[in-house]
């Protein structure tokens, strides 16, 4: 009798097990997009956004970081998920993706180039990636965001996301002046 109930139990273990690793294959996430281009020279690619906003009264914020950052993807992923997040982005500000490869920065024909944009941008990765940095119509950082106080749990907190983006529009900052 005991052998037939291990057994049973055997089973049992089995099939809960079964329907378990079904469970989360159908609902693990799918990887998250690559926002980053790695093909463009950051440089320019700042100077276009400053333009741009320049001509139409905004801000640029470039999200700095790259696709080897896992926090980097989900925040993109997180805000684009977003209707009321993007709308305010979107009103006023350009909204770039700054490639920025800390280990690739230390190899040496890319040394100067990484350098330099850091010392663009006021040195921002010092608050981790993503890191935001926010640029006037000018193109002068007038803020640096560290993304960590953004965060909740394994995602982001939308208040917080909501609060950086609307403390940091150009109407909100010309007030303050």
């Amino acid at each position: 009798m005991n052998m037939i109930k291990m057994m049973e139990m055997k089973r049992m273990i089995t099939v809960c097990l079964m329907s378990a690793l079904v469970t989360m294959a159908t609902y693990a996430q799918t990887p998250l997009k690559k926002v980053y281009d790695e093909t463009i020279n950051p440089f320019e690619q700042i100077d276009q956004a400053v333009a741009k906003a320049k001509a139409s009264g905004k801000y640029v914020i470039c999200q700095v970081g790259g696709n080897w950052c896992p926090w980097c993807l989900r925040f993109a992923d997180y805000i684009s998920k977003d209707d009321s997040i993007m709308a305010l982005i979107n009103e006023n500000f350009e909204y770039i993706h700054v490639n920025y490869h800390p280990g690739k920065a230390r190899r040496e024909e890319n040394k100067e180039q990484a350098e330099k944009l850091m010392a663009r941008l006021n040195y921002p990765g010092r608050f981790g990636f993503p890191v935001f940095v926010i640029l006037n119509e000018n193109g002068q950082v007038i803020h640096i965001q560290d993304s960590g106080l953004l965060e909740e749990g394994e995602s982001y907190n939308k208040n917080k996301v909501m609060g950086f983006f609307a403390n940091w529009t150009p109407k909100a900052v010309k007030n303050l002046k």
